[in-house]
């Protein structure tokens, strides 16, 4: 497999020394938990707004929630710099929204455990990926690359909520989270995404001109694949008289939980109606055209459209500040489109491909929320 081989021996050789380390006992999840461990000590994963520029990456990263009107902040995200998963050329970043009585804890309890479990997930199917015969078309190895992370995304996301739900010290029978992720190796980008933000993705047209491209779906419970599902689970979808045209899923004989999106962590008491964790994976090739990826919850995109949000980024002077000035924009939507609706909480990621014409020296900034 060459060069395709090449790109995973760093994470299998840390891994290995990681469990030398630890005494032979510890397992690749062990394993990916200490590196996560040792990534925060090193200042190199971001949990609030601010925004990260390691030395000599590509990568700049702006990120920035501000609370909505409905009491404590939800959202959270994650930004995980240079050598994610001990390669240089790889980011983690995720954007979570949660919702009910304990989505505040939902979201940041699978926003800490998903990055560990999925680089334990990506190295046992790299292992097991290894055994097969070598691969010699690059269209075969592209492909060959995504499966082993959509695998991996796909398992990663079915053991972390079922972690979540024997958690013993959160309640998320009727509580749960959102969860956009994306992973960027090299020139690729896999996204996974479970529920309704929304990966949008800025890019350069033969005329010159900087277009969205929509990289995920918003699951809502009206989409007909999503609403046929739950139906045949038993469940309801339909918008109360005070909402029109926001669908919502229900139990069968209850007025409840009243769920805005069709996929989601946690919300224990759908999943027998219909609701699942299983996250859409997608692959994209990044060039030259391609600028920068806005990541955010339905906050932003309510009020704010595709082409608004690359607009507002992408005139914003200062790369650190793009985050902040999309959502500060997404307020100022609310308060004119929605006036008699309390806003939501509102988080965006501003994750840049190429390094700006002006050096940075500053690793990662955090500012408060």
């Amino acid at each position: 497999m060459g060069h395709f081989s090449s790109m995973f021996n760093g994470l299998a050789r840390s891994f290995s020394l990681k469990k030398e380390k630890n005494s032979g006992s510890c397992d690749g999840r062990g394993a990916a938990e200490a590196m996560a461990k040792e990534a925060k000590k090193d200042d190199l994963i971001l949990r609030s707004s601010g925004f990260v520029n390691v030395d000599g990456s590509n990568n700049f990263a702006s990120v920035f929630s501000k609370r909505g009107q409905k009491g404590v902040n939800q959202d959270c995200a994650i930004v995980w710099e240079q050598e994610f998963g001990c390669q240089e050329d790889m980011i983690f970043c995720g954007i979570f929204d949660g919702h009910g009585p304990w989505g505040h804890f939902v979201a940041k309890n699978v926003r800490e455990a998903m990055p560990s479990s999925l680089l334990c997930n990506w190295q046992e199917t790299v292992a097991e990926a290894s055994v097969l015969p070598e691969i010699d078309l690059d269209s075969d190895k592209k492909h060959h690359r995504f499966n082993i992370w959509k695998h991996s995304f796909v398992k990663t996301c079915a053991a972390v909520d079922q972690e979540l739900e024997q958690h013993r010290k959160i309640d998320s029978f009727y509580s749960g989270t959102t969860a956009l992720t994306i992973v960027r190796q090299g020139e690729f980008i896999i996204v996974a995404n479970v529920g309704d933000s929304r990966a949008v993705l800025a890019t350069t047209s033969d005329d010159g001109d900087l277009v969205p491209v929509q990289l995920t779906v918003d699951f809502k419970p009206n989409l007909p694949q999503e609403a046929e599902r739950i139906v045949q689970c038993k469940g309801r979808v339909f918008c109360l008289e005070d909402e029109p045209g926001v669908h919502r899923v229900w139990l069968p004989n209850e007025e409840s939980p009243g769920l805005a999106m069709s996929r989601a962590f946690g919300d224990y008491c759908l999943k027998e109606c219909g609701l699942i964790s299983v996250p859409e994976v997608t692959q994209r090739h990044i060039t030259s055209k391609d600028q920068f990826v806005v990541l955010a919850t339905d906050g932003v995109w309510d009020v704010i459209s595709n082409q608004e949000a690359v607009q507002i980024v992408s005139s914003t002077p200062d790369r650190a500040k793009s985050a902040k000035r999309l959502v500060e924009c997404a307020v100022h939507a609310w308060k004119r489109k929605r006036k008699c609706i309390a806003m939501d909480d509102i988080s965006a990621i501003c994750l840049y491909f190429h390094s700006s014409t002006q050096s940075q020296e500053v690793s990662i900034v955090s500012t408060p929320k």
